[in-house]
């Protein structure tokens, strides 16, 4: 029987508002850098920066305050942001509902886990303090790939250090940013939105949390119809 049948044989884990509920503190970070640089955030410039690479957020941010990109500029924006958020997450991280058990699962069910960020190695690693090493046979950060999400670079960079091919993964996911990037790896896509609305498309199953989450539905959601494969 295939694995397309069979189930996933990796899961690879975004992390921000998937399974740590830390896009509420980055979005502190975000609106602080704003009124740094000369004015309030709009809506619509946050939205740009759910899920999105530092590069990208950054520049998004500049943009909306018609501030040039000058490359000095975004260096110092970047090290408030960065260091914003390690105060923040100094304070603890909480989980979003369900994933600390969905982590679990995956591991007792055997499956190979991968952490795939867009969060730079720095917080990441804070991250994890708080996730558990354990649950993960590797990690993939935004700053260790040539172009973060939404290109396919971290989604394939995590299947080829499971010794997968992305067809047989699993990704999990909460924004557009991350989904766009793990469809164009060729990975299967379990949504569960967070801070923004994700669009249904072929190949995106939905869920509204991890609560409850077992390797057997994983099997299930897998084997949908709706869900095409490449």
């Amino acid at each position: 029987m295939s694995d397309a049948v069979m189930g996933p044989r990796g899961v690879l884990w975004d992390m921000d508002g998937t399974l740590l509920d830390s896009e509420k503190m980055w979005d502190v970070a975000v609106r602080e850098l704003s009124l740094q640089l000369g004015g309030p955030m709009t809506e619509e410039t946050r939205l740009t920066t759910i899920g999105a690479s530092s590069v990208n957020a950054l520049g998004s941010i500049f943009d909306s305050l018609g501030l040039d990109r000058d490359p000095h500029a975004l260096a110092e924006a970047k090290e408030w942001m960065f260091g914003r958020v390690e105060e923040l997450f100094s304070d603890g991280i909480p989980w979003r509902p369900g994933a600390r058990e969905a982590l679990r699962t995956v591991r007792s069910g055997g499956l190979k886990s991968a952490l795939v960020t867009n969060t730079e190695r720095r917080l990441t690693d804070r991250a994890l303090d708080t996730l558990g090493r354990e649950h993960f046979d590797h990690s993939v950060c935004g700053d260790e790939v040539p172009a973060g999400k939404p290109h396919p670079d971290p989604y394939l960079r995590g299947a080829e250090l499971l010794g997968l091919d992305p067809s047989q993964c699993l990704a999990i996911e909460d924004s557009p940013t991350g989904v766009a990037s793990a469809q164009a790896a060729g990975c299967i896509v379990l949504v569960v939105p967070c801070e923004i609305v994700v669009p249904a498309a072929p190949g995106r199953v939905f869920r509204d949390s991890l609560e409850g989450l077992s390797g057997i539905e994983l099997s299930k959601l897998w084997a949908q119809p709706s869900v095409v494969r490449r």
